[in-house]
């Protein structure tokens, strides 16, 4: 981690730790990968490294240079003249002028060595530069030297007719002195050897060369970890090209190579596995790991020597056992295998989520990266791959384009160029910055090109399981196609790859899907009938087409594609063409906002046609699509009016024909929506949707979440049909009692939405009937159970209460009183707020018969007004002032049984006991809360006060002439204030009106209703009532009631300021 500064080093310290236990479960996973017969014993309890595997071929011992060059000139004659030792100063000399950056010197060298190649001797002149090592020899001459010598293995190693090639002496010469060089310091020439090693045991390996194994295995005897390294790396190279040669005999030999090499190699592995972890762990407490890495060059070896040993294993468990020999006989270790591999990669994905900082490191971040782009675009080269793998490494693939931790910081780098150490979010956006320029180099254009390729054309392409499991059932595998979660199967998972894919290098990708598109549609004509590679590849194209239409609608005009191709495939009514029929339904759905003008119609007619197919899947994703078209804020009212009887009854037929829960909801959900743009439209089809609502009702039974959609597309249903809604009262009712009965089994799931649907069906009904007077009561329930839906359940008594007029006190007065009762006193300062008014409007329409059936919740009120808790809670301080507005009402209307509340011995008992100080009167008690809360009331409130007050006047209270100038103070200011405000609407604050005034959160509106509530609001006695013509009069009855000279010294300790204010209010000059 050689660009971490040192205040990254200090922060970070934890994320060094887990990229090195990062690499380990990569390199993990690589094994995992492929599965391997594993002795269980040894699996266990790892033992140290085996001798080497001896396998049964004679060591041949190995010629010096200058007897094997003395061999080089008996050639065949007229071969040409063949070089030997003495040539390779001069071979040398030429390598070196080959490689001058003179091209009058490097030209000639390249003709010479090219008119050398073909003589006899050529090879072994290299070998011998590639074996002289040290400061005499150069080593990129050497490195040179070894890459003529593999080409002239390809082209003269076999004799061909145009050619002696080699021969057999110089080439047996070759084999053993190259295997006695093998330990090659430098690692470029090592690779090259490996290479030409390999390519020649391919063609000499058994027959020419039998003893190739055997001595690499003498070689590994030695515990040099540089020559095991060189070993490994030309093990790795010969086994995978011998694992191409696919004859009988080739392959029986493979298998065994590996019988006698498997288990070294595997016990091998592991030991070095252990060595890895234990140096890993102590480098993770160490601040110098990259100095430490540098001296430590075997510790670099044995990790690449263990990936050598993982990839060999890898090798042999592919080609060397037979394809049943591992699945078939070791199927719960297979299985396991699978298992394991999927775990891993769901770690590193969670790993990733939840520590993105820990993958940015090089040994991370892109290995995983390239190691999953691997396995997706070829994983058939991963060995044995499967499904639940590639979908993980798809899900980290698109995690990583997705990090928002791994884009650059639109301001750059940050270049500490002070002493003092970065902050940490300078550090994060380094680390960003780093992350972003790893996946350029892990995703350059080629490869995104290639991937975006590889989603399309394999990963989207049905297969024949796929149409398999349509043919059998349509409606499952519709659902499975589109509701599915995106990480459980492979198809989803590819598609939202390659969304996240386009949406980071969409320039670059879209004109890729629009040549694929093009390519397909070349492929598949709109009128072909046979399900053929192009029609399945349309199929695909046109998937991707709909993901992505927002960037290539910028390439391709859809009006041309519709009317060129897409309205030509629809009317193509062959079974085989349902594959495209159900993809350009859905990807009409997806392209709404770029269907423009004329053809917005056509495409309405198009899905509504599509409605009627005779496969569900196809009529299923027409159904999906008119639900996003008519809800798009440009969809043509006209033209939905037209489409609405076919859409009426194809949805009423495939009601019939679907099984499915997600089809039904998907049916419901379309309905709801043409019943919300329908309106009124809907009234003379009114008749059939009943039955089908009572129907699908009767079938739902014990499907809640079916049911809530229901309740969902009647309450749509009864505010379109309005007034009409009585029509449907038979089957409306039935299902409102199973929904509110708080009894029923289901209730915990429809009591909201059926509470929901009460209140638009009581928002809709012309009146209040007897059918929907016997719900009432199960209103109790509900509040007593709990007041999750307080808000709706005022709405619904304030309806009965204005249009169930007397008749509803008479019958359910009883149940009211118990729910208010309830509420008051039970819910927080919100809940009271909400419910208050319901009280206010109950004493205000029947100030006579309903205070008695409310006198316990009054009680509480008085409770609350006399409660001084408010000093610093605003909203307890609004709940006193609209409790203290009900209780100045009641005087006002019903001043009898205000006094017979106030004198009960009861409360005033009741409320000492709890701490409120009050005096022994009562009502003198609400008469000093109304003047010291006036000023919290809004307009409305504080007239009831003024008016409670003036009526206080009138009443047989001696200590009331002590208040005569505070009442007279209030009175006079409401006066005065009123007069200001007369003309504005008081409703803006009106706390006791606001649930009344058509403020429900329904979504409906009905003008009549609206209309009704408002006349009840503006025939309020109080709001008609003159405040001044009723302190008038009442301060005539105060001064008879007290005698003349009592009131008067009351009046005349008045300030004269606040005495002709008074007179200016009461118009007295």
């Amino acid at each position: 981690m050689g660009w971490l500064g040192d205040g990254a080093r200090q922060v970070f310290r934890p994320e060094i730790s887990r990229s090195h236990l990062l690499a380990s479960l990569l390199l993990l996973l690589l094994l995992l990968q492929s599965p391997r017969p594993i002795n269980p014993s040894f699996a266990l309890h790892p033992p140290p490294p085996p001798p080497p595997p001896s396998l049964r071929s004679p060591c041949l011992s190995f010629p010096s240079f200058a007897v094997a060059a003395s061999c080089l000139v008996l050639v065949s004659p007229g071969a040409a003249m063949a070089l030997s030792a003495g040539d390779v100063p001069t071979m040398y000399t030429v390598l070196v002028n080959s490689l001058s950056a003179d091209e009058a010197v490097r030209r000639p060298a390249e003709t010479a060595l090219a008119q050398c190649e073909a003589r006899p001797g050529f090879c072994s002149c290299l070998l011998e530069i590639i074996s002289a090592r040290g400061l005499a020899c150069r080593e990129d001459v050497r490195l040179l030297a070894t890459v003529y010598f593999k080409n002239s293995i390809s082209r003269y190693w076999r004799h061909r007719r145009d050619s002696y090639g080699i021969s057999n002496e110089e080439k047996d010469h070759l084999r053993k002195n190259l295997l006695v060089n093998i330990r090659e310091e430098n690692s470029q020439i090592a690779l090259q050897l490996a290479v030409l090693i390999s390519k020649i045991a391919r063609l000499d390996y058994p027959k020419e060369w039998p003893d190739l194994f055997s001595l690499l295995a003498q070689q590994l005897q030695s515990a040099d970890v540089l020559a095991s390294h060189r070993v490994f790396m030309v093990l790795f190279r010969t086994l995978k090209e011998l694992s191409t040669k696919r004859l009988a005999v080739d392959q029986r030999n493979y298998a065994e190579i590996t019988s006698h090499l498997f288990e070294y190699t595997w016990n091998l592995w592991k030991s070095d596995v252990q060595t890895i972890l234990q140096n890993l762990s102590m480098l993770s407490q160490r601040s110098d790991i990259d100095s430490i890495l540098e001296q430590s060059n075997d510790l670099m070896l044995i990790c690449d020597r263990w990936l050598l040993c993982l990839k060999i294993i890898r090798q042999l468990i592919f080609s060397g056992y037979a394809n049943s020999s591992y699945k078939d006989k070791q199927a719960k270790l297979w299985d396991f295998a699978k298992r394991a591999c999927t775990k891993l990669m769901k770690v590193l994905v969670t790993l990733q989520g939840r520590h993105p900082y820990s993958f940015v490191h090089q040994a991370v971040l892109p290995a995983i990266v390239d190691f999953c782009l691997n396995m997706i675009t070829n994983p058939e080269q991963g060995g044995a791959s499967f499904e639940e793998f590639l979908i993980q490494s798809m899900v980290f693939v698109k995690s990583v384009l997705e990090c928002k931790e791994y884009k650059p910081s639109p301001t750059g780098r940050v270049i500490n160029e002070s002493s003092q150490p970065l902050s940490l979010e300078q550090r994060k956006k380094n680390f960003g910055a780093v992350a972003s320029d790893m996946l350029k180099i892990v995703l350059p254009g080629d490869r995104v090109m290639l991937l975006c390729n590889i989603l399309i054309r394999r990963y989207f392409i049905y297969t024949a399981k796929d149409l398999e499991e349509w043919s059998e059932n349509p409606e499952s595998f519709h659902h499975e196609q589109n509701l599915v979660q995106w990480t459980e199967k492979q198809r989803p998972c590819a598609e939202a790859l390659f969304i996240v894919i386009f949406e980071n290098y969409r320039e670059q990708l879209a004109p890729v899907v629009v040549s694929i598109l093009r390519e397909a549609m070349a492929l598949s004509p709109p009128l072909e009938t046979d399900v053929t590679a192009g029609m399945l590849l349309k199929d695909a194209a046109y998937t991707a087409a709909g993901h992505v239409y927002y960037e290539l609608s910028n390439y391709l005009s859809f009006n041309e594609w519709f009317h060129g191709s897409l309205s030509i495939e629809i009317s193509n009514g062959h079974p085989n063409m349902r594959i495209i029929r159900r993809k350009i339904a859905l990807l009409l759905g997806q392209w709404i906002s770029e269907i423009k003008g004329d053809t917005r119609k056509l495409v309405y007619h198009a899905l509504v046609g599509l409605l009627q197919d005779n496969d569900i899947a196809v009529r299923l994703a027409a159904c999906s699509s008119l639900c996003y078209l008519f809800q798009e804020s440009s969809f043509s009212e006209l033209d939905l009016f037209e489409c609405l009887p076919t859409c009426w009854t194809m949805c009423f037929k495939l009601t019939e024909y679907v099984q499915e829960f997600d089809s039904k909801v998907q049916v419901l959900n379309f309905i709801s929506v043409l019943l919300e743009h329908a309106g009124d439209k809907v009234i003379p089809f009114a008749s059939q949707l009943s039955h089908f609502f009572q129907k699908i009702w009767d079938e739902s039974a014990g499907e809640s979440l079916l049911q809530i959609q229901l309740l969902a597309a009647l309450r749509t249903f009864i505010s379109s049909v309005g007034y009409q809604s009585p029509l449907s009262y038979h089957m409306l009712i039935p299902i409102l009692q199973s929904g509110i009965n708080v009894d029923s089994p289901d209730a915990l799931n429809l009591l909201e939405d059926s509470v929901l649907l009460w209140e638009t069906t009581l928002l809709n009904a012309p009146s209040i009937v007897s059918q929907l007077l016997d719900l009432f009561p199960y209103l109790v329930g509900i509040v007593t159970r709990s007041f999750d839906h307080l808000e709706v359940t005022i709405n619904i008594i304030e309806d009965y209460i204005i249009f169930g007029g007397s008749e509803f006190l008479k019958r359910h007065g009883a149940s009211l009183a118990n729910i208010l009762d309830t509420i008051v006193g039970n819910v927080n300062d919100k809940g009271l707020l909400t419910a208050l008014p319901i009280i206010d409007l109950l004493i205000q329409l029947f100030p006579q018969e309903a205070p008695p059936l409310i006198s316990s919740a009054l009680q509480k009120l008085i409770f609350i007004c006399l409660n001084q808790d408010d000093e610093h809670n605003p909203s307890r301080t609004t709940v006193r002032a609209s409790a203290g507005a009900i209780l100045a009402r009641l005087l006002v209307m019903n001043t009898n049984f205000t006094g017979q509340l106030l004198s009960e011995p009861a409360l005033l008992t009741s409320i000492q006991q709890t701490g409120i100080s009050v005096n022994n009167n009562l009502l003198l008690s609400l008469v000093d809360m109304w003047i010291d809360k006036v000023d919290d009331a809004n307009v409305i409130q504080q007239k009831e006060y003024a008016m409670a007050l003036s009526v206080i006047l009138t009443l047989h209270v001696p200590q009331v002439i002590d208040k005569l100038d505070d009442i007279l103070s209030v009175c006079t200011t409401v006066i005065m204030g009123g007069r200001e405000v007369k003309t504005e609407d008081d409703t803006s604050g009106d706390i006791t009106s606001s649930s009344w005034l058509g403020n429900d959160n329904s979504g409906y509106s009905n003008t009549s209703k609206e209309l009704r509530k408002r006349q009840v609001k503006d025939s309020d006695p109080i709001k008609q009532a003159s405040l001044e013509d009723m302190l008038r009069d009442n301060l005539k009855a105060c001064a008879a009631l007290h005698g003349d000279a009592t009131f008067n010294a009351a009046i005349g300790r008045i300030h004269p300021a606040a005495f002709a204010q008074l007179q200016q209010a009461l118009n007295i000059a």
